[in-house]
């Protein structure tokens, strides 16, 4: 049954210890857990282990857990918003899994599932796939890729129900779900919390069975990673 908090800290207390795997929602900065993050840095918790499709940026998101000493290894998709994470990277005070991105969504859905192991054709012939074993299936080589099943989740909800059930807005619903499904404990931050049956039962993209903490959020930022806009047309 899902357990109400009314801040971060709170939601985030007794959970948090040195050395674990964290799945930590979001893509980029849109749809992450901003309240979770800040809640962490301040906890000096370190030594994680992060499972998120990028590290945010220097000054933001995941970055700041970064900056503060506080990750030991990355499992990700795409590194290239972050300085700071290129410097640790280079003199060895990061490590880093570099995953395709499907393959980095499909291990998450993978352990929600309740499936070990699968077999993919991407990264077959690349450093991807050294160490793994390669199998052939009508007549082409795949990867065997490990589920990646975490201690916690931090993930980041549009709307929620007293009950616990949770939906995402637009593209903030990235890796949020499946990360809710691949974890041992699910805490949850949301914009808002609404009555039970205010939600579309039809349209539930987390059940209640999949959040274990949750709490309202404040103050979101959502800044934009990065801003391209179109120059004036000369006249």
């Amino acid at each position: 049954m899902t357990q109400f908090f009314n801040n971060a800290e709170e939601a985030i207390a007794g959970v948090l210890q040195d050395g674990m795997l964290i799945h930590a929602g979001g893509f980029g900065l849109c749809g992450i857990p901003e309240n979770i993050i800040s809640a962490i840095v301040k906890s000096r918790v370190k030594n994680l282990t992060i499972v998120s499709n990028n590290c945010g940026i220097d000054d933001f998101g995941l970055g700041l857990l970064l900056k503060n000493g506080q990750i030991r290894k990355m499992i990700s998709s795409y590194v290239g918003e972050n300085k700071t994470f290129e410097k640790m990277y280079l003199d060895g005070t990061l490590e880093l899994e570099l995953n395709p991105q499907g393959t980095l969504a499909e291990r998450i859905r993978a352990a929600g599932a309740g499936i070990p192991a699968f077999y993919t054709r991407t990264g077959v012939g690349t450093i991807v796939a050294e160490g793994k074993e390669i199998r052939e299936f009508n007549g082409e080589q795949y990867v065997m890729e490990k589920a990646l099943l975490a201690d916690v989740a931090i993930i980041k909800g549009y709307k929620a129900d007293k009950f616990g059930n949770v939906i995402y807005n637009k593209t903030a619903r990235n890796f949020n779900p499946i990360m809710a499904t691949a974890a041992k404990l699910t805490i949850c931050e949301v914009e808002e919390i609404v009555e039970t049956g205010k939600l579309d039962a039809a349209n539930i993209h987390s059940p209640a069975i999949y959040i274990h903490r949750l709490f309202k959020g404040i103050n979101y930022e959502k800044r934009i990673e990065k801003i391209t806009v179109r120059t004036k047309e000369a006249k």
